[in-house]
């Protein structure tokens, strides 16, 4: 008979769920935001998609090899280094590669697009991701410092191009720049026939956008499904952008002030919620395991904090800062779990007795 010990730290949970598996659950979440993005924009979307992915998946791997001396010695070790990485890959940098894709725009000239997209891979990979230590060790949220990087670094994705089949009709297909939104759903440019309807922000229709944020509905799919596999706890979302909507209601009431319009104009809240990268990062990028807080009560001063924060600096900067935000937050993490500690687990406060001092 055996009598060996096993001794490990608690709590001892134990669950069939594994990091491939919740990865998996991820890409089919986000299959109908690509499916989407490649209907409302051309073969240039899925060219972006493939070329994201396979750069995020090849980088890992060549970081991977190069890590484990799969060069050394005349390759003569190439072939176990690469067992290991087949049995160690959790599809992350899969994950990672289509979040990537799907918050960037395309252009009619997809070959300007096509060189970034790989640059942007590998920062997200190689210096954010595996530099740190792998999976569950990078600091900030890879897909969206390498989108801020690109913001940073090169002037195409900042170029956004409307959809296909489109309520609007923008001069040449192409908007550069942030987005008035009161102005594009009351005016357009002098022409209201074309003006953008909340049904429009909805569906996509007409809307100059990222490949995965332009349709919502497919981002309402992909938030349904990871809720109910558990993979996201469904409150933390709704959080987000009901804290975000009603803050963003708020600013935008000071713009009006001098129109004699309302103040708190209420019918703003859903073109807010439905413009941007808002819903897309509340759902897939906010909720990333590694970069948020671990306990309850610090989750909810994320949530809370994180929408406040877009919504004021959309309205100060009149620019998407979705991603901009996400890394900030990513960064006050570790502040936020230091101090808001999460109750220990099966912790019950012992109650004193009334005679105890």
């Amino acid at each position: 008979m055996d009598n060996s010990v096993v001794i490990s730290t608690p709590p001892h949970v134990k669950s069939k769920r594994t990091t491939r598996g919740i990865m998996i659950d991820v890409c089919i979440a986000l299959a109908p935001c690509a499916f989407a993005g490649c209907v409302f924009f051309g073969w240039q979307a899925l060219l972006i998609i493939l070329m994201s992915v396979f750069s995020c998946v090849a980088t890992e791997f060549v970081y991977f090899f190069i890590a484990n001396k799969g060069f050394s010695k005349k390759c003569v070790n190439a072939k176990s280094v690469c067992v290991r990485w087949m049995k160690q890959f959790d599809f992350t940098s899969v994950v990672t590669g289509i979040i990537l894709a799907l918050i960037l725009p395309t252009t009619d000239k997809w070959y300007e697009v096509f060189y970034e997209v790989i640059i942007g891979a590998v920062f997200s990979i190689a210096i954010v991701k595996m530099v740190f230590g792998g999976t569950g060790k990078n600091l900030v949220n890879p897909a969206a410092a390498g989108r801020v990087f690109m913001a940073i670094s090169f002037a195409a994705v900042t170029t956004y191009t409307a959809a296909n089949f489109s309520a609007l009709e923008f001069e040449s297909g192409i908007f550069t720049g942030s987005t008035n939104l009161w102005w594009l759903l009351n005016n357009n440019g002098g022409n209201p026939e074309t003006k953008l309807t909340v049904i429009d922000l909805f569906l996509g229709t007409g809307v100059a956008g990222c490949i995965g944020e332009t349709c919502k509905l497919s981002i309402l799919v992909g938030y349904i499904y990871l809720s109910v596999r558990k993979v996201i706890k469904w409150w933390q979302p709704l959080l987000f952008i009901a804290v975000f909507g009603f803050t963003a209601v708020f600013m935008s009431g000071f713009a009006f002030i001098h129109t004699g319009g309302y103040i708190y104009d209420m019918e703003l809240f859903l073109p807010h919620i439905f413009s941007g990268g808002v819903l897309f990062g509340a759902v897939f990028m906010f909720t990333d395991y590694c970069t948020s807080p671990k306990g309850v009560y610090g989750q909810l001063v994320y949530y809370v904090v994180a929408a406040v924060l877009v919504a004021v600096l959309r309205y100060l900067t009149k620019l998407e800062v979705t991603s901009f935000v996400i890394l900030l937050m990513n960064l006050v993490v570790p502040l936020i779990d230091k101090y808001i500690i999460a109750r220990p687990f099966g912790y019950k406060k012992i109650k004193a007795n009334k005679g105890d001092k």
